[in-house]
């Protein structure tokens, strides 16, 4: 056999090696999911449900203050790591110096001569739905008092109104970026259940959305905030 054949054989040989390696990967691969999929549905990937109230205050040129309610639902996949879905109901408050802007601004607007407040110091406010995926990490045991990191990204969508003007921008009803992270002590509440406790956390929060406006050349607000939240978890 020559030099060519023989390796045109090993190669072919090394071949069907690595596809019934893959293939009987993937086999138990596909018998696993069973197994993975059937604890869910019956409760057994440790169901955790999360309750948080939070107070933030505005930091920078945007400062805007927020109180904000949210729940979390999702599994805790091992002894650190949590991951879920939630929602919450956002309140904005806006405190802002209005200089040389129409009265009852609306985006878009150009009024006429004689239509122009002068250095007044106005207040606006709104609710903001957040919508978000939730990674928490613990650390330390779950029956004794630890830390935690929580991490809240997604989207924030304003109701009810059209805009909210801020010191530096517009926050309008299109979707915004929502990104709130969360580091704190977590402090069992039930020596039976070691599920229960309350969390106590310092909080960062930013809230951004896309919006430009030539006319009176106001942009987008991006909104930075730190506070405190109080959470509890079942």
């Amino acid at each position: 056999m020559s030099i060519f054949k023989k390796t045109a054989a090993l190669m072919l040989a090394a071949a069907a090696l690595t596809g019934a390696s893959a293939r009987a990967q993937y086999y138990e691969i596909a018998n696993q999911i069973p197994q993975l999929i059937t604890p869910a549905l019956q409760g057994g990937f440790n169901y955790r449900g999360f309750v948080d109230a939070s107070f933030t205050g505005g930091v920078g040129t945007n400062g805007c203050n927020f109180l904000e309610f949210s729940t979390t639902q999702g599994f805790k996949y091992s002894n650190w790591f949590f991951m879920g879905v939630g929602a919450g109901v956002n309140v904005v408050f806006s405190n802002y110096e209005d200089s040389d802007m129409p009265n009852n601004f609306n985006p878009g607007y150009r009024p006429g001569n004689g239509d122009f407040n002068t250095d007044y110091s106005l207040k606006d406010t709104g609710v903001l739905i957040p919508l978000f995926t939730d990674f928490r990490f613990n650390i330390g045991q779950e029956n004794n008092v630890g830390a935690f990191i929580d991490l809240k990204l997604g989207a924030a969508f304003l109701v009810g109104k059209n805009y909210i003007r801020t010191p530096d921008g517009i926050l309008n009803n299109s979707e915004g970026f929502y990104f709130k992270p969360t580091i704190g002590v977590r402090i069992p509440t039930n020596g039976k259940d070691s599920r229960q406790a309350v969390n106590l956390g310092c909080s960062y929060q930013l809230i951004t959305n896309n919006y430009w406006n030539w006319g009176w050349n106001y942009n987008s607000a991006t909104i930075n905030s730190i506070g405190v939240t109080l959470g509890y978890e079942w």
